[in-house]
């Protein structure tokens, strides 16, 4: 009982937390959570798991340990040192894999779109650059090897890959690893670091914004990602380029970036753009995508372009019959060189195509989860592309929890560590993020040690 000048002010019912909490007891400090004990699990409890890929729809428990998703079940027992998640009223997907976010490759200096991003539940994002040059690679995998808690990849820009001395035949040996260094470093780069690393990519994008390019050079990308197992992304804004490209495909692959963007007004009728993209959309050969924040009916983040009903409309047929089942965000629009859109509309997006009936739950989940790793297994032919994207076991422990009542991410994991809590980025997951390329994750690229350390070999 608390007493002050001899009266008693309350009945005690705190107890000491010193099961949970570090303390002091007779004279001697108690390190609670060490021994604790720590079994390396987390288990996330009693949450709704969708996972598209594996035809999940139900309340269960999910563990991972080591990185790795390890069990899904109905009630998963916790043992000592274990660490528990309440998600109960909470949905547990598959990590968020935005494969059109611009990240670090826009001379960001006045925001933090990648903590930004997390913080909205993206645990990959390929970032497409159209200036991207061989050594963004390492450069941005430098950024994760200093610590940055999100998977991580990069397209190369289209004029930057063909700028070289190498002949087609040789970039294309290049992206595979078969290329020796005599050849890279008298006809690509003198630099070391470039010709190691500027395979590391993922695709190679073409930008009308940014260059146009003639039929030869659209032809030879052609030819080097279809050889090389890369995605050929082209920027998707004037139908009358998209219709080049696509006459230009001959059955090889090209996928149209944020293709919402051409229903909106900016090339030609808004409608008409945006049908003229539709009817171009094979699905197989030729494959689209859709901006999260174009998506929304009330508009979302409105910092970009504007898309009228009636196009919108015509995009909304175009996932509900799944001709298109990707959506991005290109975001964030608060960053130096605005996007189309913003990570921050992603989930709102998700839930509100379910909600209006444009989608089933599971096939909206999958558009920024099993969908775009499909895609990409399919363009690279790398086993690694068929382990993201969903929660089976073994697959790598990329989830994003959901609070559908207020439409935001609770949790972000990345790698088996919370990198964001309540859409706001955990320092403590700070170092949680990969390098990512065609061949799969790089949890280090070695170029950010560099200047400070060697390693004995």
């Amino acid at each position: 009982m608390a007493e002050t000048r001899g009266k008693t002010m309350y009945k005690n019912k705190v107890d000491f937390l010193s099961g949970v909490l570090a303390t002091v007891k007779n004279n001697r400090q108690i390190d609670t959570v060490r021994n604790a004990g720590d079994s390396g699990r987390t288990i996330l409890k009693a949450g709704r798991v969708i996972d598209p890929k594996n035809n999940l729809d139900s309340v269960a428990d999910l563990a991972i340990h080591a990185g790795q998703i390890v069990q899904c079940g109905p009630d998963i027992k916790p043992e000592k040192g274990d660490i528990i998640l309440n998600c109960e009223g909470l949905m547990v997907l598959p990590g968020l894999i935005d494969m059109h976010l611009h990240l670090g490759d826009l001379f960001e200096v006045t925001t933090n779109p990648i903590f930004g991003a997390v913080a909205d539940g993206v645990t990959m994002g390929l970032s497409p650059g159209a200036g991207n040059t061989f050594l963004a690679p390492s450069l941005l995998g430098a950024e994760i090897d200093r610590g940055l808690p999100i998977n991580l990849g990069v397209y190369l820009g289209a004029l930057n890959v063909l700028g070289t001395c190498l002949s087609d035949d040789e970039l294309i040996k290049m992206f595979r690893g078969e290329m020796d260094s005599d050849t890279l470093s008298v006809k690509m780069s003198r630099n070391g670091i470039a010709i190691t690393t500027a395979m590391l990519c993922v695709g190679i994008k073409d930008h009308m914004g940014h260059f146009i390019m003639p039929d030869e050079s659209i032809e030879r990308i052609y030819k080097i990602t279809s050889g090389a197992g890369l995605v050929f992304m082209s920027h998707t804004q004037d139908p009358e380029h998209t219709g080049r490209l696509a006459a230009l495909s001959k059955g090889r692959p090209l996928h149209l970036a944020h293709a919402t963007a051409a229903g909106c007004g900016t090339h030609t009728d808004a409608l008409e753009g945006m049908q003229a993209i539709i009817n171009m959309i094979d699905g197989k050969i030729i494959t689209a995508e859709f901006v999260s924040t174009m998506m929304r009916s009330a508009g979302g983040c409105r910092e970009g372009l504007i898309m009228p009903k009636a196009a919108q409309q015509a995009a909304y047929d175009a996932l509900a019959n799944g001709k298109v089942k990707i959506l991005v965000s290109d975001g964030q629009n608060d960053a130096t060189m605005k996007g189309f859109g913003d990570t921050r509309d992603n989930i709102p997006a998700i839930l509100e195509l379910a909600d209006e009936g444009i989608m089933t739950l599971k096939d909206s989940v999958a558009s920024m989860t099993c969908n775009p790793s499909e895609l990409l297994l399919k363009r690279s032919g790398c086993d690694f592309w068929g382990t993201v994207g969903h929660l089976g076991a073994g697959a790598p422990a990329n989830v994003t929890v959901v609070n559908p009542k207020v439409k935001l991410a609770a949790y972000t994991i990345v790698n088996g560590d919370i990198v964001a809590f309540e859409s706001r980025a955990v320092r403590k997951g700070y170092t949680a993020g990969g390098w990512i390329s065609k061949f799969g994750m790089l949890r280090n690229t070695g170029v950010g040690d560099l200047a400070m350390l060697s390693r004995q070999r």
